[in-house]
């Protein structure tokens, strides 16, 4: 079973943000960061 995540959102980018932002990145789902 698979899940498609079309974008994904985080919201801050400190510490955490910034690296969950980039592992999704770097797996290759659009990234917005708020």
């Amino acid at each position: 079973m698979s899940t498609t995540l079309p974008t994904v959102a985080v919201i801050g980018s400190g510490t955490m943000g910034a690296g969950i932002a980039e592992v999704a990145a770097a797996a290759g789902h659009p990234v917005l960061i708020y």
